[in-house]
């Protein structure tokens, strides 16, 4: 999910400002009087402290006023400065009004509170300047959100040298760490937790910002609970990066680079009898995430050891959940 990130700066402060943009806010908001003078900052929102409309939540009926106020005008800045959890959560259970919810928050606390809600959390927040001494803080937690997926451990039956292929590595803006890659396929249904090339040996360079994928045809698993083919993926595609503890971020593609590679198939399978496999190139770069949650290079995995995976129902339609019987 993306999150929309406001800081609100007021008494009116340039300084401020700039914090506040090189923490990578998507808006400002100031004192009207200013707005002209900022505007050529940067490419994100500015808006005028009057043109943003502010609710308390003290009783039922402040709650229905700003449920309707925002479905007459979603596209005005509509925040909640006092609130409670339940009639967020009524709120937010609302669908044809779920993206337009915006709290106040003044701390990094309160914005992990708003980002938790239900599970999913509201997609815009706006930063008091109370708040603002936790503005990256609260800039990295909004790229991480709340999402998380569930890991397990799969044991590696079958490791085969398939030829040449076309593979994806996928180079984002972002540098990885140790534990972290993509949630990648032949299946959506089962898909292994590839690791970024975070690790470095005697013939080539870490690239901690590149996941090497797979094949074309692979599933990646993607924010917002969809999927997409590597062969689908490109710049400005956001990504989902998953940890050895299933707890996710996006990242931002730079760029995706398609050549042709030997490739190996790996079948791995889990305690209780389901199966999966993907397609990785034979290079000692690529690797996987063992149940350790350390990287394991394809070169030196064997049949017998365990790698971490994801499990899933089958049934994707142009990457979005359906309920079908379908068999991959």
């Amino acid at each position: 999910m993306k999150r929309t990130v406001f800081a609100e700066i007021l008494p009116f402060d340039k300084d401020t400002v700039l914090l506040a943009l090189e923490a990578g806010v998507d808006g400002i908001i100031t004192d009207d009087a200013y707005i002209e003078e900022i505007k050529g900052l940067a490419r994100v929102q500015f808006i005028g402290s009057a043109n943003v409309k502010r609710f308390a939540l003290d009783k039922k009926e402040d709650e229905l006023a700003y449920e309707e106020a925002v479905r007459k005008n979603p596209s005005q800045l509509q925040t909640l400065t006092k609130y409670e959890i339940i009639p967020v959560e009524n709120l937010l259970a609302k669908p044809d009004i779920v993206s337009a919810v915006c709290l106040t928050v003044n701390s990094y606390a309160e914005a992990k509170l708003a980002f938790g809600i239900l599970e999913r959390g509201v997609e815009k927040i706006i930063v008091s300047s109370e708040g603002l001494s936790d503005i990256r803080k609260i800039m990295e937690l909004a790229q991480t959100g709340s999402e998380a997926m569930s890991l397990e451990a799969a044991t590696v039956t079958k490791i085969q040298s398939v030829g040449l292929g076309h593979r994806v590595c996928v180079d984002t803006l972002s540098v990885l760490e140790m534990g972290q890659g993509m949630l990648c396929g032949n299946s959506s249904a089962f898909t292994f937790l590839v690791h970024a090339e975070t690790e470095d040996n005697e013939y080539v360079n870490s690239r901690p910002f590149r996941v090497n994928a797979g094949g074309v045809h692979a599933y990646a698993m993607m924010p917002n609970d969809k999927t997409s083919y590597l062969q689908e993926l490109g710049s400005g595609t956001e990504v989902l990066i998953v940890d050895k503890n299933g707890q996710c971020k996006g990242a931002v593609v730079g760029r995706v680079k398609v050549e042709v590679r030997p490739m190996l198939m790996i079948e791995a399978k889990t305690k209780d009898g389901k199966k999966g496999d993907i397609f990785l190139q034979n290079a000692e770069t690529i690797r996987l995430v063992g149940k350790d949650g350390k990287p394991v290079s394809v070169v030196t995995l064997k049949e017998g050891d365990e790698v971490l995976c994801h499990l899933d129902s089958a049934g994707r339609h142009f990457g979005m959940r359906i309920d079908e019987n379908i068999t991959e």
